[in-house]
């Protein structure tokens, strides 16, 4: 191996401990910046969350106040609901604000008595949720699917569901008894513009930021393509926001009316990547700068070494021609320097001593390389079957139980980073016992083994075959796509081991659990979990089955 000079050891201690030291510096000014910049980020979106939830929160108790206040119209109170005036107010209403879809008054029995635009008039609304809470106050509901009004009203151009969110009134007779309720259905896309517009506005400080609204669950519901998944709330209620998932996320709860118990987030996130960019843009900086700054002190210290190391050097060489065998070889017995006049004389003095020796110490070397060599081709192979040992069935040949647990929890881990799905397959002998029982251990030992391979002949080389326990096998299927779905491949198991023939046994057969990976999942035991009892599940329905 060429080794380093004096001279580049010591031009690289001096640019090394420069280089370090810069690092260093700009390690702790990078990690301060990115604090600084993830609390200065996490503090324009909680204002961006605030400001939303906020304005969300003023137009849904204006829209609240404004159902409740027609509810009280004396009109009402006179207890005539089919008052054509109560319609004329009502279309005024939806008139002048365009987010009403449909508002209408109903009697107690839920039939609806007048509505704008003649929808649902003279139909039951008695199983609404809206109607049936607006019996007893006054009511907000969560964003739902049009029931009623789906065929009736146009759908939306980008092809999705019309969803509303619900205003409900009780109508009061001059009595105080509840005569009925006045019902409003608003539309959702109402609700997320408002949003969106609040985050647009804030967007010159928080770049490519998205807006969320959550319901009390912590589950998405807007916007549509994010809608069911959860999101993660912040830690500290002080703080207001959160770093987890690749995003930095504010959520703040939208002060929805005191009467209803509506309970909505606003959540305002962005790419942690685009918040931290300045920071690392400093660091970058930073980093740049501790490299040109260790090539100067890196050049200094050469120069510095040169005149240090040359006598060094010059002894060095002499060494190396007596290495080569050459003649005449002249050693610097004499130098300013006391320390190097003492090594060239005891350089010069070992000189003969050492090529008296050589060829002795070469043929030690070349005994010594080849015992090594041997030994080392031995631990080689003694390391491969130990490690076939540790992660294969001794009586199959598949991977054993050991294998399997670290292989399933690799795929949940890699299912939960990429969302990529994958399936498992619990195989289970039937009347296994009574193999064993009537043929002998030996004879089920050999079904085992011809199991093992009927299953490995019928998955991919993709999958996964591992020893479960016992008379069961587990199958990992990475890919469960057409036309290779768990349930083709379960079925192209089940039919090869009913048709092969196992000598001295007229037939084994299997059943079979499929398990699938849901997000939803806190670990992998839930899987096991489920293809389990679907094995359960097969082997109740008689046995030799996919479940």
């Amino acid at each position: 191996m060429l080794k380093a000079s004096l001279r580049s050891h010591l031009t690289l201690w001096f640019a090394g401990l420069s280089l370090l030291t810069l690092l260093s510096v700009g390690f702790y000014v990078g990690h301060i910046a990115t604090e600084q910049m993830k609390q200065a980020s996490g503090n324009a979106l909680l204002n961006t969350a605030r400001a939303a939830a906020s304005l969300l929160g003023e137009q849904l108790r204006e829209r609240q106040l404004e159902v409740y206040l027609l509810s009280r119209a004396p009109h009402l109170e006179r207890g005539d609901l089919d008052n054509p005036a109560i319609l004329k107010s009502m279309q005024l209403r939806t008139e002048a604000r365009a987010e009403y879809a449909w508002m209408g008054v109903t009697d107690a029995e839920g039939k609806v008595h007048q509505a704008v635009g003649g929808l649902l008039v003279g139909q039951s609304v008695q199983q609404r949720p809206w109607f049936r809470a607006g019996l007893d106050g006054e009511y907000t509901g969560d964003p739902h699917e049009a029931v009623l009004l789906a065929k009736m009203l146009p759908g939306l151009p980008n092809g999705e569901p019309l969803r509303f969110i619900d205003f409900a009134a009780p109508i009061h007779n001059a009595e105080g008894q509840v005569i009925g309720v006045l019902g409003a259905h608003a539309h959702w896309s109402w609700v997320t513009r408002m949003v969106e517009s609040a985050a647009f506005a804030h967007k010159h400080s928080a770049p490519d930021i998205e807006a969320l609204i959550i319901d009390h669950d912590g589950n998405v519901l807007y916007p549509q393509a994010l809608a069911g998944q959860q999101v993660s709330t912040p830690d500290d209620e002080l703080q207001g926001w959160t770093a987890s998932n690749g995003f930095l996320t504010s959520t703040v709860s939208v002060p929805t009316p005191s009467s209803t118990a509506l309970t909505w987030s606003i959540a305002v996130r962005q790419p942690l990547e685009t918040a931290l960019q300045p920071a690392r843009l400093l660091f970058y900086k930073l980093l740049i700068l501790g490299v040109f700054a260790a090539l100067i002190f890196g050049l200094v210290a050469y120069y510095l070494a040169l005149y240090l190391s040359r006598p060094i050097e010059q002894l060095a060489h002499s060494a190396r021609q007596v290495q080569n065998k050459q003649t005449g070889v002249q050693f610097a017995l004499q130098h300013p320097v006391q320390e190097i006049a003492q090594l060239g004389q005891s350089i010069e003095a070992m000189t003969q001593s050492l090529l008296a020796k050589e060829r002795e110490l070469q043929q030690a070397n070349a005994s010594l390389e080849a015992t090594v060599a041997q030994r080392t081709a031995a631990l080689t192979q003694a390391n491969a079957e130990l490690l076939s040992l540790a992660t294969h069935d001794a009586l199959t040949g598949v991977y054993n139980r050991r294998r399997f647990d670290e292989k399933l929890t690799e795929y949940t881990l890699l299912f939960r980073r990429t969302g990529r799905p994958f399936s498992l397959l619990l195989i289970d002998a039937d009347h296994f016992k009574r193999i064993n029982d009537t043929h002998g251990h030996a004879v089920g030992d050999a079904v085992l083994q011809q199991l093992a391979q009927l299953i490995q002949a019928s998955v991919r080389t993709t999958d996964f075959v591992a020893r479960y326990g016992g008379e069961e096998f587990a199958v990992l299927l990475p890919e469960i796509a057409t036309p290779d779905t768990p349930e083709v491949v379960a079925e192209k198991i089940r039919a090869a081991i009913a048709s092969a023939d196992f000598p001295g046994i007229e037939q084994v057969t299997v059943s079979i659990g499929i398990g699938l990976a849901d997000p939803a999942d806190n670990s992998h035991a839930a899987l096991l979990k489920r293809a389990d009892q679907q094995l359960y599940q097969a082997k109740a329905n008689g046995r030799n089955r996919v479940a």
